[in-house]
């Protein structure tokens, strides 16, 4: 069975995801907990320094839990939907938690130890012929680990996600991506979390550092975003590796 975690800071009367799945347990700080305790019967308390970063939080989950099948997932997610036709249908809780545990278990048949879903809501973003990817990103919102040994990269504020797929792809050579799925969330207007700290000048620092990290050819802007007011915070990855 696979066990769901969602790292959350400052925003107790804000995270949505545990009134969607009961199964989750939210991993604050000592300073929090009581008060995440009103909201939510799981929870989990991180040792004190440990909180104040996202990575680093993640990394004490992973470091807890690298043997077992485990989800990350952001705090405000209120569904997961999937595409049929032209349409998309939300999935019910126990829907959810089978295609979780689907997941982890084709990840490590494949020999990965990581995987996600599509990162967009658009039906355009979804080709049929293509419902399984092997080299593409896998977004911070649901991040699937199969008996995990790599950590976050806790410079890498705001790109982490974008980092460990690399590192995915560097040493397994491969990640599983299920594009049939994908989450409705309100990434980078709740408050609180990361929220705290993401600005243009903090998203674009944070961009250049996983570029020189991992190589121009690899990490790439979008054209548009050259000028500020076009700035697309979101990187294009391509790794230079064989697969879907």
């Amino acid at each position: 069975m696979v066990e769901i975690f969602s790292p959350s800071y400052g925003r107790p009367s804000e995270c949505i995801t545990h009134k969607y799945l009961k199964e989750l347990t939210y991993v604050v700080s000592s300073k929090e907990e009581e008060a995440y305790k009103k909201v939510h019967d799981k929870i989990v308390v991180v040792p004190d320094g440990v909180q104040g970063s996202y990575a680093r939080v993640c990394n004490w989950i992973l470091d807890n839990n690298r043997d077992k099948k485990i989800v990350i997932m952001d705090d405000d997610i209120s569904a997961v939907k999937y595409f049929e036709g032209k349409e998309d249908f939300k999935m019910d809780e126990e829907h959810v938690y089978e295609m979780f545990n689907n997941n982890a278990r084709m990840t490590e048949e494949l020999g990965a130890k990581y995987w996600g879903v599509n990162i967009l809501p658009d039906k355009q973003a979804y080709r049929e012929y293509s419902p399984l990817s092997t080299v593409s990103y896998c977004g911070g919102p649901i991040q699937g680990f199969v008996y995990n040994d790599l950590l976050f990269d806790e410079e890498m504020l705001l790109k982490e996600d974008y980092d460990m797929t690399l590192q995915q792809l560097n040493k397994y050579r491969k990640v599983l991506r299920f594009n049939k799925y994908h989450y409705v969330a309100k990434q980078s207007v709740n408050k609180g979390g990361c929220a705290n700290y993401r600005t243009f000048e903090e998203e674009k620092k944070r961009t250049d550092l996983l570029q020189k990290k991992w190589g121009g050819k690899i990490v790439k802007y979008d054209k548009a975003s050259k000028k500020e007011k076009n700035f697309d915070y979101n990187p294009i990855i391509n790794a230079p590796i064989k697969g879907i």
